[in-house]
């Protein structure tokens, strides 16, 4: 009895810890409480019995709040709530589904600023980016609305008189959304609305270190799910660990996984699905070069390669991390890069000065220190950067020195070059030809993003033409980083040839169906096979 009062006093005494003023402010803003622990999982209730979770701000170090993750029995019963709650959803009509996004956007553009401080505070990505990424949500959901009135078939002529071919899309079933840490709202938003549009039940396991960007956006998705009579696990929340990520993974109830992560974990979340035959999006690595012209505008070149290279403390999939440079313009370029760089704001995110945030945790130091250290014992030549920020007030926080440096090996294969750092560590090389550096572009194992500087029209064609870059996002006068939701976004080879948000992403959310029709009064087989007895 003893023991158990002490545990509940334990209990009692971290949930009522005390909060900055900055964390405080923003979560009464979302209605999340401060004062106890928060259930982490949403079935069309708020349940959790779990571990216990903790999310931490990467600027400052404290405890934000306790989550309680699913229990193995309260996940078992999120499955089952996802695919009660798609039998229903299925067959609400598309439009009304799409006044159903229409709502969602409206909700969550109401609680835009909110949201994006709420990012900033959890990711620890700067005020700008974090209502830039709410944002995106609202802007798919814009997308799915008018989506909804347009997932069309096709039809198909056929070479039989009195038959017709069509080609049918209809809802798949359970989409379970797995994403990462440095897009907390925007990765589910791409993938809720299309599969809403396309009458699934979506289940999000968000990442373990980013809980409450995932509590707050499934409370609002709730409420208009609620006031429409729509079950709740139409979009449903299992928080956790790894066990939580692989019992989604391995569950045949789930009919596609979308995972967004490591290349690592993203070769494991393949075979795994593939094995059940199940459907899988893969948005895993990004190790994307700029590629700078003699004839490019440095003026533009070099702040978009600054943004690229430096936006989210480079913690973005389409972050830049190779630059290859034109031998006529190398030495101007990197020097006007670094008086950028010099002229870095670091701080507090939620700062609306500030344009360098921390890193998301210490996982991400260490692997930003592993790069610089392995960059020093190759003898390469680093012009800026390469510490972290050790003085008051950064000490407590994940803040590292933006990098830029000069390896001395140039061969795309070596470790420098072909392994993806997440984190704001900028390799440069000097090229002679467009060929070359198209062809160090394409020698690593990722395929996420490039851009290539130039005026040339001969350069531009050569660049996105069959012998050019083969990533999936092609960028011409554009830099690798801050793709817009109407294109389809995703990548090639080890990036995983996924495709979420615009374009015809929306036809991995539906199982098709080929409905051969015959109006005519006979039965003829095709390719004029005679079965006649």
């Amino acid at each position: 009895m003893l023991a158990r009062r002490t545990v509940t006093s334990v209990r009692a005494l971290r949930a009522t810890r005390l909060l900055s003023t900055r964390a405080a402010d923003i979560l009464s803003s979302l209605d999340i409480p401060t004062s106890v622990e928060l259930p982490g999982v949403y079935d069309g209730n708020w349940v959790g019995n779990g571990d216990i979770m903790e999310s931490v701000c990467p600027t400052t170090g404290e405890v934000l709040a306790r989550v309680k993750t699913a229990s193995p029995e309260e996940l078992q019963h999120a499955l089952i709530k996802s695919r009660e709650a798609y039998r229903f959803f299925r067959t609400v009509p598309a439009p009304r589904r799409g006044e159903i996004l229409r709502q969602i956007r409206q909700a969550l553009s109401d609680k835009r600023d909110a949201l994006g401080a709420l990012v900033s505070l959890e990711m620890g990505k700067i005020r700008t980016e974090g209502v830039g990424e709410v944002q995106e949500f609202v802007d798919i959901c814009d997308y799915a609305v008018g989506l909804s009135r347009m997932m069309n078939g096709n039809v198909v002529s056929s070479e039989r008189p009195g038959h017709t071919i069509l080609e049918v899309p209809n809802p798949l079933g359970v989409v379970a959304v797995l994403s990462a840490f440095n897009f907390p709202v925007a990765v589910y938003g791409w993938n809720l609305a299309l599969s809403m549009a396309a009458g699934n039940a979506t289940l999000w396991k968000p990442s373990p270190s980013t809980p409450l960007c995932s509590i707050a956006v499934t409370k609002i998705v709730a409420g208009v799910l609620e006031k429409n009579g729509i079950p709740g696990a139409v979009a449903g929340l299992v928080t956790g660990g790894k066990d939580v990520g692989e019992a989604v993974v391995e569950s045949r109830d789930v009919d596609m996984v979308s995972f967004t992560g490591s290349e690592a974990i993203g070769r494991i979340v393949g075979k795994t699905v593939q094995s059940r035959f199940g459907k899988i999006l893969l948005e895993l690595g990004g190790n994307n070069a700029s590629v700078v012209m003699p004839d490019a505008d440095l003026s533009v070149a070099v702040p978009s390669v600054f943004f690229g290279s430096i936006g989210t403390a480079g913690q973005r999939c389409t972050s830049t991390r190779r630059l290859y440079l034109h031998r006529k313009i190398a030495s101007e370029f990197l020097e006007l890069l670094q008086k950028m760089y010099g002229s870095i704001r670091v701080g507090d995110p939620l700062v609306s000065s500030t344009l360098l945030g921390p890193l998301h945790n210490t996982t991400g130091v260490n692997i930003f220190t592993d790069a610089v250290k392995h960059l020093r014992d190759s003898e390469a030549n680093i012009l800026t950067g390469g510490s972290r920020y050790s003085e008051t007030p950064f000490d407590k926080g994940n803040f590292v020195q933006p990098t830029i440096a000069i390896p001395k090996s140039v061969d795309p294969t070596d470790k420098i070059w072909s392994t993806e750092t997440f984190a704001p560590v900028l390799c440069a090389a000097v090229f002679d030809e467009l060929e070359e550096a198209i062809e160090w572009n394409n020698a690593v194992p990722q395929g996420l993003s490039s851009s290539l500087w130039t005026r040339d029209l001969r350069n531009m064609g050569k660049w996105i033409g069959p012998s050019g870059s083969d990533t999936g996002i092609v960028n011409v006068n554009v830099g690798t980083s801050g793709a817009e939701i109407g294109a389809a976004f995703g990548g090639n080879k080890s990036t995983g040839w996924g495709r979420e948000s615009g374009g015809d992403a929306w036809k991995q959310y539906v199982r098709w169906s080929a409905c051969t029709i015959n109006f005519s009064d006979e039965a003829p087989l095709a390719q004029g096979v005679d079965f006649s007895v």
